[in-house]
């Protein structure tokens, strides 16, 4: 079979492929111990709140990247009444979060099945450096004809420079033949319309859908993803 005249199939990497919330709570608690605070239930949770909403504005065009990765923690201090760097923090952060690696259940049954069959790539917002790392521990670049992470594509998921700049580096592109998979109805499945390709959510959690975010299909579960892959490009 001529590989370059597969379908397509971009992946995200956290919390699709590799699970992003329990490396981020590992490495938070080492973060936090380091900075001499005591990495309490309720504090990590509260930074994944604070993470997370400094991400979406960042995929709205509301902040930059650097703004986000040391203001997350700054916010977190001055909410704890700390006087610490957020800055010292961000650079702990990432070098216990590029350590190690967890799966999401079913991710290297999924890659072995799709290995092949379909031209394989991973889009991520995430931290180069750190993607980088987990992607080499999680032993996993091998599956892919290319990585895009949006620090070196030069924009983020979803805006539609992200994917054209992405689309430009694949050979034989076919926007019809191309398929995104990924957890997050605001960057993967939006920044898939807004590109004009096929989106499927990946919604393990069961979360609630959102009537501006329609995805052209949804799977609970990655086991689910190849019989459906042979629906949609029979």
């Amino acid at each position: 079979m001529n590989i370059n005249a597969a379908p397509a199939v971009l992946l995200d990497v956290d919390d699709t492929l590799l699970d992003f919330h329990k490396a981020e709570a590992a490495a938070l608690s080492k973060t936090l111990v380091d900075m001499g605070v005591e990495p309490k239930a309720e504090t990590l949770s509260r930074y994944s709140v604070i993470n997370a909403g400094l991400w979406e504005q960042l995929e709205e065009g509301l902040v930059t990247r650097e703004q986000v990765l040391t203001s997350r923690f700054e916010i977190l201090f001055n909410e704890l009444g700390l006087a610490h760097s957020g800055y010292e923090a961000r650079l702990l952060y990432e070098n216990y979060l590029s350590i190690g690696h967890y799966f999401m259940p079913g991710a290297p049954a999924l890659l072995e099945a799709l290995y092949g069959k379909y031209r394989l790539f991973i889009v991520s917002n995430g931290t180069a450096s750190v993607q980088d790392g987990r992607i080499k521990s999680a032993g996993i670049a091998r599956y892919f004809e290319e990585i895009f992470i949006s620090e070196r594509v030069g924009f983020n998921k979803p805006s539609p420079e992200f994917f054209a700049r992405c689309f430009e580096r694949i050979p034989g592109f076919a926007r019809e033949n191309t398929l995104i998979v990924g957890d997050s109805l605001s960057s993967d499945i939006r920044g898939g319309i807004n590109a004009g390709i096929k989106t499927c959510w990946f919604n393990p959690k069961g979360k609630a859908a959102r009537e501006d975010i329609r995805p052209d299909w949804e799977i609970s579960a990655l086991e689910e993803l190849p019989g459906l892959l042979g629906e949609i490009f029979p």
